[in-house]
């Protein structure tokens, strides 16, 4: 039975939805570990590919310049589009065992529900996409200081719209919703808590990287002792470096999205809530 007071039966405050975060995190890593190794596996593969073909990996200023000349490749541009899929359907079935585990629900058939779910996944991230570039019409069509303006605009906006439909990806899988449906509902629960959760996602951000900086700065250092100048080994000995770190940062993700869509659906849906908890007690 899990130990994590998982639907909270109150309002949490910023603090302790931290808190919460890393609880699940820490009750889920192990049994999570394989999903998020396949899912930043899955986000490497064009990387992979390239490694084996010996061909650069982007990186510097020339970086863009290197991805635009390999994509004429079709087989690359192919993996980078498998990568995607796979990631997020790896991702989602780290974020649904994770609520299996919390909810001592039953273990198994994640990965089954996440490829279920992937292409109502797709639909919603196409939906974002072109939330985003909406925003950005009006200054495309415009010239001279008002389309500095009209950008300045866009961008608040697009701030405020990244928060405000944060929860939708996690009420999809969690609650099975539509992609419309779920970014109706992300809107209606973060509506009146932008500063709120902008502060929590901003502490897990300083967080992980205060943490990432750690352990890149340890690798690095064994990277260059094993490697002894040998670039190609040096590459191959970061890409596995990004994996691990990738593997044990996805859990994370999951577990902050989780809490947060929890402590919001007690702050908006409170007597719902109750009901069901006091149904199943």
């Amino acid at each position: 039975m899990s130990d994590v007071p998982y639907p909270p039966q109150r309002q949490l405050s910023v603090g302790e939805v931290l808190d919460l975060s890393f609880r699940i995190y820490r009750a889920t890593l192990v049994k999570c570990l394989w999903f998020a190794t396949c899912s930043v596996l899955a986000g490497q593969l064009p990387s992979i590919y390239m490694l084996v073909k010996g061909r650069t990996l982007p990186h510097g200023a020339g970086g863009m310049g290197t991805v635009l000349a390999q994509m004429q490749d079709p087989t690359l541009d192919a993996l980078y589009i498998v990568g995607l899929v796979l990631t997020l359907v790896f991702y989602a079935a780290v974020l649904l065992r994770q609520r299996a585990i919390i909810s001592d629900g039953a273990v198994g058939g994640e990965l089954a529900a996440a490829l279920r779910r992937t292409p109502a996944l797709i639909v919603l991230i196409v939906l974002v996409v072109l939330g985003c570039l909406a925003c950005f019409v009006p200054a495309f069509v415009t010239s001279g200081t008002l389309r500095v303006l009209l950008s300045l605009a866009a961008v608040i906006a697009l701030c405020y719209g990244v928060v405000a439909i944060s929860c939708a990806q996690t009420i999809l899988l969690v609650d099975g919703a539509g992609p419309a449906s779920s970014l109706s509902r992300s809107w209606r629960l973060t509506s009146g808590s932008f500063w709120r959760l902008t502060l929590i996602y901003t502490v897990a951000l300083l967080i992980f990287l205060a943490l990432y900086l750690v352990i890149a700065a340890v690798a690095g250092f064994l990277a260059g002792v094993v490697a002894r100048g040998d670039v190609a080994m040096f590459t191959a000995f970061a890409e596995v470096i990004g994996v691990i770190l990738g593997a044990l940062a996805t859990p994370f993700y999951g577990a902050l999205a989780l809490a947060v869509l929890a402590d919001l659906k007690v702050r908006k849906e409170g007597a719902d809530l109750a009901q069901r908890i006091s149904a199943t007690a």
